[in-house]
Parts: C-alpha cells; structure tokens; sequence
C-alpha cells in the first residue's frame, strides 16, 4: 500500500476540505508514490517521533498536530522544526497532519473527549455553515432511477442519519440541437419537447468531484443541464466542540476532580465556582478560547478547554464554569482514535501508537 493510498482513507473520514483555513494539513514531507513499511501514530512530530519511527520501521508518520504550521524559509537545523523535518527527510520518513480536519469531524477530537466525559445527547457546538451544497439536474422519466441511485452511491442525497433523500418534480423539458450535436433523443435542428423529472439532492461538499462524475457518466444526455448552490444551512454533523449532558448532575468539585483524573491533568485551572450542579458540559479540545460565547449560549454548565488567557477567565461572567485542563491533556487520545480508525482499515503493514510523550510542559 503507498502513502497515497493511506491519505485517501484518512480524508474519505476526515476530508482536508473541512480543515480551518490557517492550517496546514495533508501531507508534509515525502513522497506519496512511496510504498508503507509501517506508520506511527502520533499526537505531535518531534525529533523523538522521528527516532522511534526508524526504530520501529515506520516510513510514515501519522500526526494530529502538523510539525510545519507556519512557512520555513530554510532547512538549517537551527530550531526544533526544522530538525524534525530534516531527520525526516534524511531517512525517508513521510508525515501527515491531519489536525483540524479532525477537529470538525463529528467522531473526531471533540467526541472523543465527550466519550471519556460519558457525556449523552451529543451535538456540534459550533455548527459549519459552509460545508452542503445542493445539486439540481433534469432527466428523462425512463432514465430517473439509474440516475438518481448513481447520485445516492456517489454520496448525495445525504441528511444526517438519512439517506438516499431527493426531492422530485415531473415537467416538460426543451431542446434543440445544433448541427454539431448528437442528439440521444429528437433531431438536430428540431426543437423537442421530454418529459423529465427533476431531482434535488443535498450532499456535502467534499463529494462534488464524485458525484458531478457520476452524474455525467450515468446521464444519457449528450450535454447534461444541471446547477448548483452552496447552502447555509448549519451542518449539524461538522464542526468544532461538542456540547453534551452527563447521566447524572454532580457538584462541580466533584466533576472537576473527574476530569482531572480522566485525563491525567497536572493541574486544572478554572474559574469562579457557581456552587451549582454540572449537568450540560460543553467540550473543545486544543486552544478553545473563541468558543466560550457559544458555550454560554448553548446553556452549558462548564466549558472544557485549553490555553485560557487571563482575561479570558473573566468572559464567564458567572454564567458557566470555565477550565483550562491542557492542550496536551485535552487532545491526546486523539492518537487513539486515529489508531483505532486505520486499524479497521488497514492490515497489510504494521500501525503502531507512538510511545514518545510530546507534552512540552511538565508540573511541579
């Protein structure tokens, strides 16, 4: 299998598509014709990353966080990025960053740490609006169903826990050839009149590609009218954070004290106590300051994050709990997820979860 073949399957669950325009995912360093001997998975991709990929006989790095975030201007080995890259490079080691196309993804980061929490009745905190479009085109009667169930298998036609949902209108439609036409149906030169149906589908945007191929090679039109529209409708399945409820209302020293240890914090810090029980927890995995409206708005009773700001506490306004548990700590049994993903996908080369700890900040 090459490394090209493995990104596919990675981007069909989290396509780079939907990854925060300031990011920098997808394939970082290496050649994607180059076939896999094995692939480490990791949270971040330091030296130490790369060292225990060749001990292990990895060629490929599976990374959350990307090692190359903003442009390198040269390769010198004078920082820690740019020796990871190098040390990559000089032993034929491939890395692939997935971040924040994992970050939206609804089994991604965020549910993770909603599945550790045992948190129930789960939903998208902050819901992408740009991510549905909808496809219109016009077929023959007879044609309508071959049509419409290609469009289904490409991916349209999907609406949360549904699918195969179109919408369908029988009309009358016009054409005429020219003399440089083929006609299927009716002559060059003579305007002709079919009754066709008209189909809508709805279907996330990363499908366009397959489904617009689908939908020309299954038509049996010569020229195939058809549009498209980006919609705004709120994806309830994309997007970052996740709000959910717990079984059970606790106290919040008691919920604090959980979290804690679920995922091993050396500390955890929060804001002012409401001396109120913690029932709705709103979660966002990584640097999660920019969501804490959102959390107040979805009636969350705490707000689960990372890299809180000092001014940031004060955004609570005796509205919700805030708690900064770690970047690290927030995100880092998102290797384990990705492990679990590929592992199901992927038996003709050695996965392996990365043993190194890249948390850079240590508690005394």
């Amino acid at each position: 299998m090459t490394i090209q073949e493995v990104i596919a399957i990675l981007e069909d669950f989290a396509p780079t598509r939907y990854a925060e325009s300031f990011d920098n995912v997808g394939l970082l360093v290496g050649d994607q014709n180059q076939e896999v001997t094995g692939a480490l998975i990791t949270l971040d991709t330091l030296e130490e990353t790369v060292d225990e990929a060749i001990s292990r006989n990895c060629n490929l790095i599976v990374s959350f966080h990307p090692i190359i975030f903003s442009g390198l201007k040269k390769l010198t080995g004078s920082d820690y990025v740019q020796r990871a890259v190098l040390k990559a490079i000089k032993n034929n080691i491939a890395i692939y960053a997935i971040h924040t196309a994992l970050d939206n993804h609804y089994k991604g980061v965020n549910d993770m740490i909603a599945e550790k929490l045992q948190l129930k009745n789960r939903k998208i905190l902050i819901p992408r609006k740009d991510s549905i479009k909808k496809l219109t085109t016009f077929v023959p009667v007879k044609n309508a169903d071959s049509v419409r169930q290609a469009l289904f298998e490409a991916g349209a036609g999907s609406i949360g826990n549904y699918d195969e949902c179109s919408f369908n209108i029988l009309g009358k439609g016009s054409f005429k050839g020219n003399e440089a036409s083929s006609p299927v149906i009716g002559e060059k030169g003579q305007t002709h009149f079919e009754e066709e149906i008209q189909i809508g589908l709805t279907y996330p945007a990363h499908r366009e590609s397959a489904i617009l191929k689908k939908l020309f090679s299954s038509h049996p039109y010569e020229e195939v009218a058809y549009e498209i529209q980006q919609l705004e409708n709120e994806n309830q399945h994309l997007g970052m954070g996740m709000i959910g409820e717990l079984e059970t209302a606790t106290s919040e020293e008691d919920f604090l004290k959980m979290v804690k240890d679920t995922f091993h914090a050396g500390c955890i810090r929060h804001s002012a106590l409401l001396q109120k029980p913690i029932k709705k927890v709103a979660v966002l995995g990584g640097s999660g300051a920019f969501a804490i409206q959102n959390a107040k708005n979805a009636g969350a009773d705490i707000f689960i994050t990372a890299d809180l700001k000092y001014h940031d506490f004060y955004k609570a306004e005796k509205k919700l709990v805030l708690a900064d548990i770690g970047h690290y700590e927030s995100e880092q049994f998102t290797k384990n997820l990705l492990y679990s993903f590929l592992s199901k996908k992927i038996s003709s080369f050695a996965l392996i979860l990365a043993d190194t700890n890249t948390n850079p900040i240590k508690y005394l």
